[in-house]
């Protein structure tokens, strides 16, 4: 890779197009000119040599590569101080299934919509600075009257529109994603940082062969965002991100059908839920102690919440969680979960239980869905310390549907301890519909494992420790058929 700036058949250098890469000046027009010079020429790279390029949305092509160079740093503009606007949200007429932010896509600082082969790559830093990590919640159905959210003939890169009383007009000309990806196949990131990534530092729906791979993530929201995508495979990535989900696995509604998210590996890397910023700088803030939600800081792996379609074939593998929430696999609006494996994790200052499968129906979903299944999962080879003693690890069916075939092995779970007896008869309620969280339940009255509505559940070589003094059973098994126990302790 040549980062030096050039313009060649296969280089475009974004100065050369008029980029002033100073911070201060908007480069949205030249370095979108030269995406559109390399996707004529039949693909090639767009070099950002070192500087500071001020933009707003900026639209991928096929065979294109955005290289950011060491140096290179790509600020997403603020429509309250820059003279521009990102572009607007496209329509979406299944968009009150899930929010706002997952439901679009060209609201973005970088999108990219039935494209091949595209890449962004280079050890530079995005910077969202100018993003925001608000939306409106979950839409209405459209009524008689309401104008859609594309209402706008100017050039998104031009004059501020005025504010006008429309449908979803609360995001018309701000971004809220970093990068927003939608029926893409061959897709590579790789190698760059990505700090206060809005809603979405990376957003990827109805996407085949992605890969990402050493990527770097201090976000004010989610990290990476992987809904309705299959062939996915996330390597060696840091991602911090103390208000929402650092890797999370999702299969909405928002492509309007049915699609399994399969096929995905996460290996090998690091979830956490520093103060914002404090990752990428090197200090590890440890300031902010509850997220949005009220609960400690997330910063975590998570399959759902949004759990329309299923979730199969998945690994996860090698990883580390720090100072954040621990695994959760969630299926609230239907979906089938199946075949997930998950092996060789270190958990350290967890802010709620270590594992947390919940089969729900919240049922956010299109009418006539149904309950979905949650079966065959293994999880193995867990270590963790310091855990938040309030929760223990939750496996929890509902009465007329239980997960099925659970198997832990080789997990060691080290808590603070302090339960009371008081917390031990407590009872813990169904909450079907609830948001899936292990605070619906609260203070659970085990302090290692509450298990309820789950058919064959194995626990092999399984240990729970607690610091100080807990007077809660470790265990609770309710309506579990077929439970083998062994060398638990």
């Amino acid at each position: 890779m040549a980062a030096t700036e050039t313009t060649t058949s296969a280089f475009f250098g974004v100065k050369n197009f008029g980029a002033k890469g100073d911070g201060i000046h908007l480069d949205t027009i030249a370095i979108q000119s030269a995406i559109d010079a390399a996707a004529k020429a039949g693909g090639g790279t767009v070099v950002f040599p070192a500087g500071e390029y001020l933009s707003f949305s900026l639209q991928l092509k096929s065979n294109i590569e955005l290289h950011l160079s060491a140096g290179a740093t790509l600020v997403a503009a603020d429509p309250e101080i820059h003279n521009g606007q990102y572009d607007l949200a496209e329509p979406n007429e299944w968009d009150m299934h899930q929010d706002f932010g997952h439901s679009h896509w060209h609201n973005s600082l970088i999108w990219g919509e039935h494209l091949e082969n595209i890449a962004i790559t280079g050890t530079g830093r995005i910077y969202g600075k100018g993003l925001t990590v608000n939306g409106p919640g979950p839409r209405r159905a459209p009524k008689a009257g309401d104008m859609p959210l594309s209402l706008n003939g100017s050039d998104p890169h031009g004059e501020k529109v005025a504010d006008r009383k429309v449908f979803g007009d609360e995001m018309i000309g701000k971004g809220n994603k970093t990068i927003a990806l939608k029926y893409c196949r061959g897709v590579l990131l790789r190698d760059f940082s990505v700090l206060m990534g809005g809603h979405f530092a990376v957003l990827a729906s109805g996407v085949e062969q992605l890969s990402i791979d050493n990527v770097k993530i201090d976000t004010n929201r989610d990290g990476v965002d992987i809904d309705c995508c299959r062939y996915v495979h996330i390597t060696r990535c840091r991602v911090n991100s103390p208000n929402d989900d650092a890797i999370c696995l999702k299969t909405s509604y928002s492509l309007g059908k049915i699609i399994f998210t399969e096929n995905v590996s996460i290996s090998q890397c690091h979830v956490s839920g520093y103060d914002v910023g404090t990752f990428l700088n090197g200090t590890y803030g440890r300031t902010q102690q509850q997220a949005p939600d009220k609960d400690g800081v997330t910063g975590r792996i998570k399959l759902g919440t949004e759990s329309n379609g299923g979730f199969r074939n998945i690994t996860i593998s090698d990883c580390v969680f720090e100072r954040s929430r621990g695994l959760a696999i969630e299926s609230v609006d239907g979906a089938i979960i199946e075949n997930v494996t998950i092996n060789n994790i270190v958990m350290r200052e967890l802010t709620n239980p270590p594992l947390f499968i919940r089969l729900g129906r919240r049922m956010r979903a299109p009418e006539g869905s149904a309950v979905g299944r949650i079966k065959n999962i293994n999880i193995s080879n867990i270590v963790a310390t310091e855990v938040d003693a309030r929760y223990a690890s939750i496996i929890a069916g509902l009465p007329d549907h239980s997960i099925e075939n659970v198997r832990l092995s080789n997990i060691h779970i080290s808590h603070k301890g302090g339960g009371t007896l008081a917390d031990a008869a407590l009872e813990m309620p169904e909450n079907e519909n609830s948001y899936p969280e292990p605070s619906m339940f609260g203070t659970t009255n085990v302090h290692g494992l509450f298990a309820r509505h789950v058919k064959n559940l194995d626990l092999h070589h399984v240990s729970f420790e607690c610091e100080a003094v807990d007077e809660r059973p470790a265990i609770g098994l309710h309506n579990v058929v077929g439970a083998h126990l062994e060398a638990v302790s």
